[in-house]
């Protein structure tokens, strides 16, 4: 379990903010067992991925965006249209 983790908790669902030099391996294993939905990044380019765990795998959502705040509510749009809100 991943600890320190942020929180956006202004709309459903509530987003965890992974903080800086967390590896894909350890979102992953977070999310095998707490199943929120997590936002990620950035990375190099700058981008915010958001990441979720749907049946038994790990789904990635890339390029949500270079600003915190827009991508947690585009990631909240994405996961509303793929019911996993």
């Amino acid at each position: 379990m991943l600890d320190d983790l942020g929180s956006d908790d202004s709309d459903s669902p509530a987003i965890g903010l992974v903080p800086a030099g967390i590896s894909w391996d350890e979102v992953q294993d977070h999310l095998k067992i707490a199943h929120g939905p997590l936002l990620v990044g950035p990375d190099d380019g700058g981008e915010y991925a958001g990441a979720y765990w749907a049946g038994a795998r790990m789904v990635v959502v890339p390029e949500l965006g270079t600003d915190q705040e827009e991508a947690v509510d585009e990631f909240r749009l994405v996961l509303r249209d793929r019911g996993q809100a």
